[in-house]
């Protein structure tokens, strides 16, 4: 293969398959009694860890704490560890709420329609509790039943009995969170609760994790009339998370038991997949599992998540950036080949692959040897004449939030290795291997994508006559991901991988002035992504299952530099100028997943991160007379609600014909050694370097021997 044409038709074939939408009401599993303690319970709470429940009632105003055997699971017989009276400091209570780390308690009651904290020693244990002060106190007014913090304790929410067919949810905003002294003493929004014909209290307020759902109980007052008074929970859709403007009711859910009850207090275990609620009259806590998380009505609809959208196009984004970043280096080499071929010679360098990977293997085996050969038969000398270079980049972008999805950060550092060699017809050949990291943080909660990529790449630069030149490549990635998906107080995890192909042809021309050069170019990114299934874990009731997805990529892009030789006492120096203006042509692509729980499917849906953008950049070589050149380059990529800054350096080093350099590679473990003469002696230098381990594994190792 002596001539190098990157030509290829790519098909794709994806069988998509239809899953049932499987939402089934909450399942009553079990129930605890502890009548013995409490006969009118307002309302239950559980520690994170699932291990501590909190019940509280009015017929004693006594908070009372039970420990679990197995975390949110009343059959593992709840007992009771402690009791606090508080009537001399709250009268009738009817719901309690903990800070984040649970060192902070808040109860509110309706007797003087105020909520009082206490300070707490240990967390969510409540020895500490003063029954006779609290540390704070403020009056909320308008008879309060239930109160919740968001995730952040930066929003407090209070649901109100109004009378027998209105309640109302009231937000306050406060500066500091979970700081009752920094509240807005007016609601920021309030939602009124309207229950035409039904009576009862509107008693219990909860969310889902994420914040994109709210619920209310409604308590029955006249249980014997069903049809005026029934107890039921309501869910409603939130259009941003903790936002009680303009929800969706989703319906309500009723509760059918043999005994006639009034259902008060309301919560969750960490993913929703478990529903807790207190029996006004039959002194019980209830159990329920639930087909998806947090789904009382609905199940919660990811794509109408702003932050698992953006996941979903970080993934779609990180893979075109990856065709980018790979591709930016080796054309920044042929380039730099180009520019500077009258002041540079070659070095003499050995370069060596092995892998375990049986496909990286057969490429280094196969295709290495060939593509270097001047005839399909010959095989490659290790002691051939290649020159040594080596690329390190680092970029920092944004890409601002849309009406659909969150913001999102991206940092990317990536090592790329390569050799080239010069042919008799004066056409350059080489490859590259690149070692990238890409790290996004999603959204103001947490999610993140931790991409890690290994790519090898085919290059070569071929005359045209004159200063004119094409520029191929063609090359593979494999992709690791790490996916965070953080919904609020609960978090899911996924491991995806996935293969790329891609190339890319450019054109160049270069017309001189003395020593000034304006080169004008086009170029043609393309490529394919896959990336495997996967299914989330750590959430059961969230934990989503992914199918395969596949991204093509198309960018077309139009340009030139400038550039000026200075020569100077130690060499020369060429600053330079790019400007590149490119557009992303690229198909929309789509992710089909579902809740692993139950089965619901769902679709993200023209997924396309077309762009325009404008990419300028400015850096210099140094070509010193000693044989080292060094090579920076700063590039600003801009697009209407998105920018990346790139920070280049490379290096090449002409080393004397008494000195060699080897570079090998087994897996993600690189060897560099430099054997040099020196007088009568033999100087052996070995370094090792372990890529990718979170803790590197590196060595020197230097030995001296007498030639003779």
């Amino acid at each position: 293969m002596k001539i190098f044409k990157p030509t290829f038709l790519l098909f794709l074939y994806l069988f998509l398959s239809v899953k049932a939408f499987a939402f089934t009401d909450p399942n009553h599993v079990d129930d605890f009694d502890f009548s013995a303690f409490e006969t009118i319970s307002t309302t239950v709470k559980f520690s994170p860890d699932g291990k501590t429940m909190f019940v509280i009632g009015v017929s004693s105003d006594t908070l009372r704490q039970y420990s679990l055997g197995t975390a949110f699971d009343l059959s593992s017989s709840p007992t009771l560890e402690q009791s606090k009276i508080i009537t001399l400091v709250q009268s009738a209570p009817q719901d309690i709420e903990f800070n984040s780390d649970g060192t902070i308690l808040y109860i509110i009651g309706t007797v003087g329609d105020d909520i009082d904290q206490w300070t707490l020693s240990s967390p969510y244990d409540i020895g500490s509790v003063s029954e006779t002060e609290s540390s704070k106190n403020i009056n909320i007014g308008g008879d309060p039943r239930g109160l919740k913090f968001s995730n952040d304790g930066k929003k407090l929410f209070i649901v109100h009995q109004i009378s027998g067919a209105i309640g109302r949810v009231d937000e306050y905003t406060l500066t500091t969170p979970y700081d009752l002294d920094t509240i807005t003493p007016t609601p920021t929004n309030e939602l009124t609760l309207s229950y035409s014909g039904i009576g009862g209290r509107r008693q219990g307020i909860n969310f889902s994790s994420d914040g994109y759902k709210l619920f209310i109980t409604n308590s029955a007052t006249d249980s014997s009339d069903p049809e005026k008074s029934k107890n039921l929970i309501r869910e409603y859709s939130l259009q941003s998370p903790f936002n009680i403007s303009n929800p969706t009711n989703n319906g309500d859910f009723q509760p059918s038991y043999a005994e006639k009850f009034r259902l008060t207090g309301l919560t969750f275990n960490n993913d929703g997949s478990k529903m807790f609620h207190t029996d006004f009259s039959n002194h019980k806590v209830y159990e329920y599992t639930l087909s998806c998380g947090f789904g009382v009505k609905t199940c919660t609809d990811p794509t109408n998540d702003k932050d698992d959208v953006a996941s979903a196009e970080s993934q779609s984004e990180a893979a075109k950036k990856l065709i980018q970043h790979t591709t930016y280096p080796v054309l920044n080499r042929m380039e730099w080949l180009r520019r500077n071929s009258n002041r540079v010679n070659l070095t003499n360098q050995n370069i060596k692959f092995q892998f375990s990977n049986e496909i990286l293997n057969s490429l280094t085996e196969e295709l290495i040897p060939l593509y270097f050969s001047n005839n399909n038969s010959s095989e490659i000398n290790q002691n051939s004449n290649w020159s040594f270079w080596s690329e390190g980049t680092i970029s920092i972008g944004k890409i601002g939030n849309t009406s659909s999805s969150s913001s999102k950060d991206i940092n990317t550092s990536a090592i790329t290795f390569g050799a080239d060699k010069r042919s008799e017809d004066n056409i350059m050949r080489g490859i590259a291997l690149r070692f990238g990291s890409d790290d996004v943080d999603v959204g103001d909660l947490g999610s993140a994508l931790d991409m890690n990529s290994f790519s090898l790449t085919f290059y070569e630069s071929k005359p045209r006559g004159g200063d004119r030149f094409t520029d191929h490549l063609l090359g593979l990635s494999f992709i690791n991901s790490d996916l965070l998906n953080n919904s609020g107080s609960i978090s899911t995890n996924g491991e995806r991988y996935g293969e790329q192909l891609y190339g890319s042809l450019s054109l160049r021309d270069t017309f001189s002035k003395n020593k000034f050069n304006f080169t004008p170019k086009i170029k043609i990114n393309y490529g394919i992504t896959h990336f495997g299934e996967y299914t989330e874990t750590g959430a059961a009731g969230l934990n989503l299952k992914f199918d395969d997805q596949y991204i093509g990529n198309f960018t077309s892009s139009i340009g030139a530099s400038l550039d000026n030789t200075y020569e100077l006492k130690i060499g020369s120096l060429i600053p330079y100028f790019d400007f590149e203006y490119y557009a992303d042509m690229s198909p929309s692509s789509q992710q089909k997943f579902s809740y692993e729980s139950n089965g619901s499917a769902y679709t993200f849906k023209n997924i396309n991160n077309a762009t325009h953008n404008i990419i300028g950049g400015i850096g210099f070589d140094l070509i010193s007379n000693n044989g080292l050149t060094l090579m920076t380059k700063y590039t600003r990529d801009q697009a209407k609600k998105s920018k990346n800054d790139n920070f280049v350096i490379a290096l090449d080093y002409k080393n004397s014909q008494k000195s060699l350099y080897s570079m090998s590679f087994q897996d993600s473990l690189a060897k560099l050694s430099h054997n040099k003469e020196l007088d009568n002696f033999q100087i052996n230098l070995d370094s090792h370097y372990e890529l990718f381990n979170k803790d590197p594994d590196y060595g020197l190792f230097i030995k001296l021997s007498n030639k003779n």
